[in-house]
């Protein structure tokens, strides 16, 4: 076959996906970008071009804008490598030869394939005052009850342990599908060499497992700064924002107060993000990476 017939077959593969993706993701972008610098219009009044005057209140006019921007990065600095380590370990667990180890695998698993309103349904009534699982253990201590979800103490810390207990199953199969690409005589050579089982680890398995840190570390930046349904089904952002994000800040912007200029801005900020975080990544890890 010829390569140019080659080539065309191939674009024809790929078009379906290319159209999806430029529909979807793409134009949306470049739509939000471009709405960023008009005003939002309401009844007859067009929308007006205001430059960069969104960012301008957002950096100068906005403290939800600063509160909800700090809640995020503390929500993923705490998530983030919290979801992966409990990830890392479920998986080295469940990949050795125990009791029941389909059993576990599926109970570390199920709460990755739960609704999320099923998931929150079951938080919200641990974390109920008075009769919730979680008071009635600290009443058991003598400790007194905790309104979890309604201080601004407690509330986003709160919304962490979902994301935490709901992620980690997810990344976990990642790391058991790489830990079980791992040869078996690597471990064995290691054993003869009389090295530890955490040596092994630490020496052999760790930096072998790199592909897959980085590809779950940039999955999981991704999502912490993409949360909107566990605040949505929890806290709704209060108390007084204490467990607002950015993208929920954005979608009540967008469609409860009807602001779609501002809530275009707040969008290319996230976009911004988002992007330079994952470059930072893979920059950075890249070259302490061993692709084999």
């Amino acid at each position: 076959m010829d390569r140019r017939i080659q080539a065309v077959y191939g674009w024809l593969l790929a078009l379906p996906a290319c159209v999806l993706l430029a529909a979807f993701t793409h134009w949306p972008a470049v739509a939000s970008l471009i709405d960023s610098f008009w005003s939002t219009p309401r009844g007859r009044r067009p929308a007006q071009f205001v430059g960069f005057e969104h960012y301008r209140r957002m950096l100068a006019d906005d403290p939800i804008f600063l509160q909800v921007v700090w809640n995020n990065f503390l929500y993923a600095l705490v998530t983030v490598p919290a979801a992966i380590g409990l990830a890392l370990l479920m998986a080295l667990l469940v990949n050795e030869r125990i009791r029941a180890r389909g059993l576990v695998r599926l109970a570390y698993f199920t709460p990755t394939v739960l609704p999320m309103v099923a998931a929150a349904n079951i938080w919200l009534f641990f974390y109920t005052p008075g009769y919730g699982l979680l008071n009635q253990i600290l009443s058991a201590f003598g400790l007194p009850d905790t309104n979890f979800l309604g201080s601004r103490d407690t509330a986003l810390w709160s919304v962490m342990v979902v994301t935490i207990w709901k992620e980690a199953g997810f990344f976990m199969i990642f790391y058991l599908a790489a830990l079980q690409a791992i040869p078996p005589v690597l471990e064995e050579a290691a054993r003869l060499e009389g090295a530890s089982h955490l040596v092994y680890l630490r020496r052999v398995a760790l930096p072998l497992l790199m592909p897959t840190t980085l590809f779950v570390l940039v999955n999981a930046l991704i999502g912490a700064f993409r949360v909107v349904d566990h605040v949505v089904a929890m806290t709704q952002g209060g108390p007084d924002n204490a467990s607002a994000l950015l993208l929920f800040y954005i979608y009540e912007t967008a469609f409860r107060f009807w602001d779609t200029g501002y809530a275009s801005a707040l969008t290319v900020v996230l976009l911004l993000v988002l992007g330079g975080i994952s470059i930072a990544q893979v920059r950075l890890l890249d070259r302490r990476i061993h692709y084999r």
